[in-house]
C-alpha cells in the first residue's frame, strides 16, 4: 500500500476525523491487491469510533410507483416504460410490515414513498401510519418521502419521527447526468431543514451510476460537510424500462474500495449495507464490507427488487460476533 495512502488511513484510526477528499481519491484508486489491507484498516475505525454493534433496519413502500420525477435509476418513476405501478398501502399492511421488521430484531423502520414531496392525502396516511405503528409495535420509526417544507419538517418532529431519509444520490457534478426533473441543490435544502429540526439525517447515494472515482471521492466530500447520522450505500441494480437498464453493475472490487474509501471519510457515522448488494457484492462480499467498514443493514426487501433473507444476514452477524444494536430505552 502507498505510504501516503496508509499514512493518512492510520490517522482517521487515531484521531477520528475523516480523510478529505485527496485522501478518498487514493483509497479508490488502491491496487487490487491492496485491498484486504485498506479494508482491515476500515473495520478498525469502524470498531474504535462506532463501536462493533449493527443497527438492523427493515423499510416499506406505503406508495409505490407513479412518480413525477425522472430519477434514472429509479423504476418507479412514471415517466419510464418499468414494470411498476402505482400502488397505495394500507395502514393494517404498514402495521404488519412494522411488526415483521421488529421480529427480525430490527430497531429501525422506514416508511418510504414514490413521491417528489408530500402532499396533503400523503402526510394524513402518515399521520394515520405513524399513529397506528406507535400503538401496536415498539420500534423507531423513520421517513423517506421526498423533498419537504418547512412546515412539512416541523409535522414530522411532532409525529415523532427520529429520522429521515433523503439521499443526495450522487456528487453534484454528476447529477444532472441522472435526475433533471429537479436539482441537487433542491435535496441539499430539504436535508438543511431536517438537520436543524433535530431529526437524525440519513443521506447516502447510488455507486456505479456512470460517475468517475473522481466523483465519487467528491461525493464522500460533500457528505462529509453534511455530516449526517447515517449513510446508505446503494450499488446500482439496473432496472428494466429505466434510462439505466444496461449500466453494467459495478465491479466488486470497485464496491469494496468505495466501502473502505467512505468509512474513512466518515469514521463515526453508520454505514449502511443498502439496495444492489446483493448482486454487487453476493454473499462473500457482504462479509468482506461488514468487515471493513460497515456496520448497518436493511433487511429483507427493497422497495422493488429483493434481498437477502433476514436469517441470512442475521445469521452472519453472529458468526461475525456482531450483536445486533437494542432499542434505546429513552425512545
Amino acid at each position: 500500500m502507498p505510504e501516503t495512502v496508509l499514512a493518512r488511513a492510520q490517522r482517521v484510526l487515531e484521531t477520528g476525523v475523516g480523510l478529505d477528499e485527496t485522501g478518498v481519491l487514493e483509497v479508490l484508486r488502491l491496487p487490487d491487491d491492496q485491498i484486504p489491507s485498506i479494508l482491515e484498516l476500515a473495520h478498525q475505525v469502524r470498531m474504535r469510533w462506532c463501536g462493533p454493534e449493527v443497527e438492523v433496519e427493515g423499510i416499506v413502500s406505503l406508495k409505490t410507483g407513479g412518480c413525477p420525477e425522472d430519477c434514472h435509476f429509479c423504476s418507479q418513476s412514471g415517466l419510464f416504460a418499468s414494470p411498476v405501478r402505482s400502488v397505495w398501502l394500507d395502514i393494517p399492511a404498514l402495521v404488519e410490515a412494522a411488526k415483521q421488521t421488529a421480529a427480525t430484531g430490527a430497531t429501525e423502520f422506514c416508511i418510504v414513498a414514490a413521491v417528489r414531496g408530500p402532499d396533503a392525502k400523503l402526510m394524513a396516511q402518515l399521520r394515520e401510519g405513524v399513529a397506528a405503528i406507535r400503538e401496536a409495535v415498539d420500534i423507531n420509526i423513520a421517513a423517506s418521502i421526498g423533498m419537504l417544507t418547512q412546515a412539512q419538517v416541523d409535522e414530522l418532529v411532532e409525529l415523532g419521527v427520529h429520522r429521515y431519509n433523503h439521499n443526495l444520490e450522487t456528487a453534484r457534478s454528476y447529477f444532472p447526468n441522472v435526475v433533471t426533473t429537479h436539482s441537487w441543490e433542491e435535496r441539499w435544502d430539504t436535508l438543511r431543514m431536517v438537520r436543524d429540526s433535530g431529526m437524525e439525517v440519513c443521506c447516502g447515494g447510488i455507486l456505479g451510476l456512470g460517475e468517475s472515482v473522481e466523483q465519487r471521492a467528491e461525493f464522500a466530500a460533500q457528505l462529509q460537510v453534511l455530516d449526517p447520522h447515517e449513510v446508505p450505500l446503494n450499488f446500482l441494480n439496473p432496472r428494466p424500462g429505466t434510462p439505466l437498464a444496461d449500466q453494467p453493475v459495478l465491479d466488486p472490487k470497485d464496491a469494496l474500495r468505495a466501502i473502505a474509501a467512505f468509512r474513512l471519510a466518515l469514521p463515526r457515522t453508520i454505514l449502511r449495507y443498502a439496495g444492489g448488494r446483493e448482486i454487487t457484492l453476493g454473499d462473500l462480499g457482504t462479509r468482506d464490507g461488514l468487515l471493513g467498514g460497515v456496520n448497518a443493514v436493511i433487511v429483507g426487501n427493497y422497495l422493488t427488487t429483493l434481498g437477502r433473507r433476514p436469517d441470512e444476514d442475521l445469521a452472519l452477524l453472529e458468526e461475525l460476533s456482531m450483536p445486533v444494536k437494542a432499542l434505546s430505552a429513552t425512545l
